[in-house]
C-alpha cells in the first residue's frame, strides 16, 4: 500500500483508493485539500456525498467496469466542476479496490460558458439593427414605395443601422486579431507622444462638435517597445470615450510621465493617463468595464455608437505590450484611465 500511495502522490489531480472493505485506504494531498483532511480510513459514503458518484463506485465495485461522472463543489463562492473517473484496480495485496480520480474541468467549463455568452451577445447586438433594416426594407417595398419623404427618412435610419453593424464587425475582427497576437510581444520603438498627438488631431473635430476641450502637451523621450497602430487604437478608444461620455463642457486631459521603477511592472515605465471631468462611474462597475459587451448604460452607449468592445480591445492590446490598465472614477468626479507601459531600453 505504501508503494501505491506514492503513485497517488505523483498523480496530477486528486485521487483516492477505496478498499474491498469500502473504506478509503490511500489518498493524495490534492484529494485531501478538496474533500477534507482526515478522510483516510473513513467509509467512502461519508467522504463523497454526491449520489451519482456514490452509485458509480458501488456499480464498479460489483462489475469492475470503469465509469465517469460529474462532481461539483462550491467553496468560498467559487463553483468547481470535476469529471470523476472510477476504475477497478487489482495489484495483489498491495492495492485492490476502486480508484477514484477527479479531473478538474472548471476552467474548461468557464471557457465554454464564455464562448456561449459571447455568441449570445454577438447575436443580440446584430439582431437589433438587422431587425430594423428588415422592417424598413419591408415598408419601403410596400406602403412607403412611393412616399419620397418616408423613403428619405427610412434610408437615413437604415444607413445608421448598417454603420452600427459595420462597427461591430470591425471591432469583433480587431478583438480576434489582438487576442491572436497577445502572446507575441511587440519590440519596435514607438514614440508615445507622437502617437497621442496623432490621436488628438484625429479627434479634435469630434471634440469640437461636442463642446469638449482637449489638452495635451507633447514631450520627447516617451518611447516604449510596441506596435504603433495598436497603441494608436488604445488611445483613440480612451480619448473618444472621454469625449463622448464626459458630458457637456467637458475637458479631457492627456498626460505622460516617467517612473524609474514602477511597482506594478518592476521596471522603468511610462505612465499615460486620460482624464475627463464628466459624471464619473460608480465603482461597482469598474471591475467589469473591460469585459466584452459590458456597458454601464446600454441605451446611452448604443446612442453614442458604442459596440461594447472598445475597452476589451484596449485591455488585450495593453496586455500584449506587457503593460497594465488602471481605471479610477467616482460619481461626479470624472474618470481617469491610466496605461502603464514598459519604457524602451534600447
Amino acid at each position: 500500500m505504501k508503494g501505491f500511495a506514492s503513485v497517488l502522490a505523483g498523480m496530477p489531480f486528486a485521487a483516492l483508493l477505496i478498499g474491498p472493505d469500502e473504506r478509503i485506504q490511500a489518498v493524495n494531498d490534492a484529494a485531501r485539500d478538496m474533500l477534507g483532511q482526515g478522510i483516510e480510513g473513513r467509509h467512502f459514503l461519508t467522504a463523497l456525498r454526491q449520489p451519482d458518484v456514490l452509485e458509480a463506485i458501488e456499480q464498479t465495485t460489483q462489475d469492475g467496469q470503469a465509469r465517469r461522472r460529474i462532481f461539483q463543489t462550491s467553496e468560498a463562492g467559487r463553483d468547481s466542476t470535476f469529471q470523476v473517473h472510477v476504475a477497478h484496480v487489482d495489484a495483489g495485496e498491495t492495492a485492490r479496490g476502486v480508484l477514484v480520480s477527479f479531473e478538474d474541468l472548471t476552467e474548461r467549463e468557464q471557457a465554454a460558458q464564455m464562448r456561449r455568452d459571447f455568441v449570445a451577445n454577438v447575436s443580440h447586438e446584430l439582431r437589433t439593427p438587422l431587425t430594423a433594416l428588415m422592417g424598413f426594407i419591408e415598408t419601403l417595398q410596400g406602403p412607403a414605395r412611393h412616399d419620397q419623404a418616408a423613403i428619405d427618412r427610412f434610408l437615413g435610419i437604415m444607413a445608421r443601422e448598417a454603420a452600427r453593424m459595420e462597427r461591430l464587425v470591425h471591432d469583433l475582427l480587431s478583438l480576434s486579431r489582438v487576442e491572436g497576437e497577445e502572446r507575441v510581444r511587440p519590440r519596435e520603438p514607438v514614440d508615445l507622444a507622437g502617437v497621442i498627438a496623432t490621436v488628438m488631431t484625429m479627434l479634435r473635430p469630434l471634440a469640437r462638435d461636442r463642446g469638449c476641450v482637449l489638452h495635451f502637451e507633447g514631450a520627447e523621450g516617451f518611447v516604449v517597445p510596441g506596435n504603433a497602430d495598436q497603441l494608436q487604437q488604445v488611445f483613440t478608444n480612451l480619448v473618444e470615450n472621454a469625449i463622448k461620455y464626459g458630458g457637456p463642457s467637458n475637458r479631457v486631459e492627456i498626460t505622460l510621465d516617467h517612473h524609474e521603477r514602477d511597482a506594478t511592472l518592476r521596471s522603468p515605465a511610462i505612465i499615460a493617463s486620460v482624464r475627463d471631468h464628466g459624471p464619473g462611474i460608480d465603482p461597482l462597475h469598474i471591475p467589469r468595464l473591460t469585459e466584452r459587451f459590458y456597458r454601464v448604460d446600454t441605451h446611452r452607449s448604443r446612442e453614442m455608437g458604442g459596440t461594447g468592445l472598445g475597452l476589451a480591445i484596449v485591455k488585450h492590446i495593453v496586455n500584449r505590450h506587457r503593460g497594465r490598465l488602471r481605471i479610477a472614477s467616482e460619481p461626479g468626479q470624472g474618470s481617469t484611465f491610466t496605461v502603464i507601459l514598459p519604457r524602451w531600453s534600447g
